[in-house]
């Protein structure tokens, strides 16, 4: 009789280490790339990262164009430009370069560039009829894991909300996964992200869809986040630190993009669509509240968790159990420089309704390890205010 469920794995091709980032001229090359688009930001921009892309992409006589009206959470209308220009231009390769909201757009761009219609067509799982032109994700922050992970997160202007679109369609031909560009992140931004690639690990690992496949990633990069996100908020140039966080999140993305998510994430999406708050801060917010909603469901595997994160999990009540890890989580979030809760970023009670009619409708709800329903998201949302 077999034990384990039957589970499948997708990632892309992907090299990690210092000047990954500089092999994207020969990627695309093999890649018969005659025209990149490459979806960006201007903040990006700014650190000369993409200069140097542009240099390398012309080293191999790569023609570009450059999309760079991408903001964080990027909206459906970004996505749509983006295509226009992809489109009018005649490219054949895309190339991301950025966090995850310029991933995410990017992997928009070569949805509807393929498919037709409108990004907003293409929300929920394996929705995608077509494959997209080939995309190269180089990521410059540490906790998103865009870059490998089949997930795209597209904001719903009009409905003032995020969608989830899952597909392997989504997932990258080649990701370059280059520590060294994290190096311009700022302090908050680090802490953000790297508490998103935590929750990552965390939701992967006590997801219904969780495998063996995925757990020993998930709980490598949760000790990976423990042991090296506060030196990385510490010391924006520790290159040492940066890397470390920078494998925690490729490890925590492997997890998730194979086992998806849970409650914070859903309702993660549905509070940084409504507010356009920083998708990594609403995770932080929100996490050790869905745990503890979450625990004794799962037992188990959250003890495995406080393991990872170097907690003594042997010793009292099952609740005593529990409080440890979610004071754990809350001190490395206070440490890291993330304070107070959501009514310190604007959320009323009376927001609170439809944050929960959003989130209950999110793809990750349903690999949660506790059912939830919209009176207990309102619960946690309250909670964490």
């Amino acid at each position: 009789m077999a034990v384990f469920e039957l589970r499948k794995f997708v990632a892309p091709e992907f090299i990690f280490g210092v000047g990954a980032r500089h092999r994207a001229g020969l990627c695309a090359r093999s890649l018969h790339a005659k025209r990149v688009l490459i979806v960006t930001d201007d903040g990006v921009a700014a650190t000369g990262w993409l200069s140097e892309l542009l240099d390398d992409l012309g080293a191999e006589a790569i023609d570009t164009r450059v999309f760079r009206d991408v903001t964080p959470n990027p909206r459906d209308h970004e996505v749509m430009a983006g295509v226009e220009i992809y489109r009018s231009t005649g490219c054949d390769v895309i190339i991301a370069l950025g966090g995850g909201s310029a991933i995410d757009c990017a992997k928009g761009i070569a949805v509807v560039a393929a498919n037709g219609g409108h990004i907003l067509d293409f929300e929920g799982v394996d929705t995608i009829p077509l494959p997209g032109p080939p995309l190269i994700c180089i990521p410059t922050m540490a906790g998103t894991a865009a870059d490998i992970s089949q997930f795209a997160i597209i904001s719903d202007v009009a409905r003032r909300t995020k969608i989830a679109i899952i597909s392997k369609s989504v997932v990258p031909d080649v990701a370059l996964v280059d520590p060294e560009t994290t190096l311009s992140m700022p302090p908050y931004l680090t802490a953000c992200t790297g508490l998103d690639a935590l929750t990552h690990a965390i939701e992967a690992f006590v997801s219904s869809a969780s495998s063996p496949v995925v757990d020993g990633h998930a709980l490598e990069a949760i000790r990976g986040v423990k042991n090296h996100l506060l030196a990385a908020v510490a010391n924006p140039l520790d290159l040492a630190a940066r890397e470390q966080m920078m494998l925690s999140s490729l490890q925590a993305g492997l997890a998730f993009s194979n086992a998806s998510l849970g409650a914070t994430h859903a309702m993660a999406h549905s509070l940084g669509g409504y507010l356009d708050l920083p998708h990594g801060e609403c995770n932080a917010l929100l996490l050790e509240f869905v745990i503890d909603f979450n625990f004794h469901a799962s037992e188990d595997r959250y003890l495995k968790i406080g393991e990872a994160l170097g907690l003594e999990m042997s010793g009292g009540t099952r609740d005593d159990r529990l409080r440890r890890i979610q004071e754990d989580i809350r001190a490395l979030r206070n440490a890291a420089g993330v304070h107070a809760g959501l009514a310190a970023r604007g959320v009323t009670r009376g927001a609170v309704d439809d944050l929960a009619e959003h989130a209950i409708h999110d793809a990750c709800i349903f690999t949660n390890p506790r059912r939830a329903t919209t009176a207990d998201l309102k619960t946690i949302y309250a909670e964490a205010l």
